[in-house]
């Protein structure tokens, strides 16, 4: 059974030569679909990605440190945006969270068609030394699995099998959803790379797996291996009212009050999390207090 929080599970197999790791996001993936409202596609297309950036996190140098990712790709799906810190709090969104298409030929959700095979997949990290890091790749596929395989291999240099999943029923909710990652470790022979590939060619059916084993029973049915360094992911933005109320007066205290005369009053839309800081007439006055207009 998957976990009830998510989790990403760490080690070195095949002699120490290939990085190995498991991830259930099914708890995350569901907190997504409960925030944004999300069609089964697109539910696939937001937790493959965020199961990725997950991943990318984990190897996040300090708490602080933070990862931004978007698929930008021609389908109707629009951009995919998720951003997360080396504390593994991860929070995203996509543009067209209502969109349906029907399924593939196999049966199985068509991310493909709902992201689009041509655009681009990108990367900025941010390990706090000054200049962050930006990585860009093409999109192969748009089924987020091979895009991420070739970011790894084109941007960061570093070759990486990498199976993605999520299975989410018909009414919409996810009974399954995570990710494996192998990565020869640098100076690895030839050896590592084909255990990798021949590894990874057994988890095309990643999402049920998750769903009926876990993230631990993969790596004890897999690859043997009964202790794993585990870590918590968690799905956390970093908005807040005292965020919102700086965007609001932001505007200018004539600006605002125009809004609310308008309006009836401001609201804050925060796109990662879903939510709305409202703001009414007697938060105006007491945001603005006795400033003059500048």
């Amino acid at each position: 059974m998957q976990e009830t929080v998510s989790k990403i599970y760490k080690t070195l197999v095949c002699g120490g030569e290939v990085s190995l790791a498991v991830l259930d996001t099914t708890a995350l993936v569901r907190e997504a679909i409960a925030r944004h409202a999300l069609s089964p596609v697109a539910a696939a297309a937001l937790g493959r990605t965020m199961t990725a950036a997950a991943y990318l996190c984990s190897w996040l140098k300090s708490d602080e440190s933070s990862l931004y990712v978007t698929v930008s790709g021609d389908g109707p799906g629009g951009k995919i945006s998720v951003s997360g810190d080396g504390a593994l709090h991860l929070r995203g969104n996509v543009a067209e969270p209502a969109l349906t298409l029907p399924l593939r030929a196999d049966g199985k959700l068509d991310v493909g068609g709902f992201v689009g095979k041509n655009g681009t997949l990108t990367v900025v990290r941010d390990d706090g030394e000054g200049v962050p890091f930006v990585g860009t790749s093409e999109l192969l596929t748009g089924e987020i699995a091979e895009d991420f395989s070739a970011y790894f291999l084109t941007s960061e240099q570093r070759p990486t099998a990498v199976a993605l999943g999520v299975l989410v029923s018909p009414d919409g909710v996810c009974l399954g959803a995570g990710g494996v990652f192998l990565q020869p470790m640098p100076g690895a022979g030839e050896e590592a790379v084909s255990f990798a590939e021949t590894a990874i060619s057994r988890f095309g059916n990643l999402s049920a797996l998750i769903a009926e084993k876990g993230a631990e029973g993969i790596l004890k049915e897999y690859f043997s291996v009964e202790n794993a360094e585990a870590r918590e992911i968690v799905f956390r933005c970093r908005c807040s009212r005292e965020k919102a109320a700086s965007a609001v007066l932001s505007i200018g205290r004539a600006d605002a009050e125009k809004l609310l005369r308008e309006e009836g009053g401001i609201a804050v839309h925060c796109h990662d999390c879903n939510t709305d800081y409202l703001f009414g007439e007697e938060d105006i006055a007491a945001l603005f207090g006795g400033k003059d207009e500048a």
